[in-house]
């Protein structure tokens, strides 16, 4: 057995719990709570105080206005935002107009056209599980997914419009997303 050094263990290992601020709506002693969602600062007179705020500070970023874009509803400017959900286009007048659009880097010659209705694109998309998935751009009227990523030539068998890219134990293969048909072959 081991001793164990007391030295480790003293009054102060929960020092850094205490902020040493003082709420500013009702003058008490703030200090670090912890709760499911995570730790924030809070006020010791909670019952009668409910101030609270984020432990950490999260950066903003920054919205950058877009030099001569026009929001196609309410003709005022546009913006790059950060959401939740990352980097997005939207209106700079947000409450009142809630324009959003997509704000990808994908190049036009790279789309792959959707080959169920032939009038969408392919674009990549995550699960709320965090999977990465492609779907067509016409969502909700063509709900065509594949789960690997696509490749924009035909299947030589069937006649199906992509192909996907698979990787396994014997490297990376492109093969036929169908069921019904079976062509693979190694990349």
């Amino acid at each position: 057995m081991s001793k164990i050094d007391q030295q480790l263990f003293t009054v102060h290992e929960h020092a850094l719990e205490k902020e040493f601020e003082l709420c500013p709506v009702c003058g008490a002693e703030l200090s670090v709570k912890h709760s499911k969602h995570g730790s924030f600062v809070g006020c010791n007179n909670y019952p009668t105080c409910d101030y609270a705020r984020p432990l950490v500070q999260h950066e903003s970023i920054e919205t950058q206005i877009i030099s001569g874009s026009e929001c196609p509803k309410c003709g005022n400017e546009l913006a790059v935002k950060s959401g939740r959900f990352g980097i997005f286009i939207g209106c700079t007048h947000y409450p009142e107009c809630t324009h959003i659009e997509k704000h990808d880097h994908a190049n036009e010659a790279e789309q792959i056209t959707c080959p169920l209705c032939k009038k969408g694109h392919l674009e990549s998309r995550t699960s709320r599980y965090g999977k990465t998935f492609f779907a067509c751009s016409a969502y909700p009227k063509c709900k065509f997914i594949v789960n690997y990523p696509p490749h924009n030539e035909a299947c030589p068998e069937c006649g199906f419009g992509i192909l996907v890219e698979r990787k396994g134990a014997a490297g990376s293969r492109v093969e036929c997303p169908q069921k019904s048909c079976k062509y693979k072959r190694a990349l």
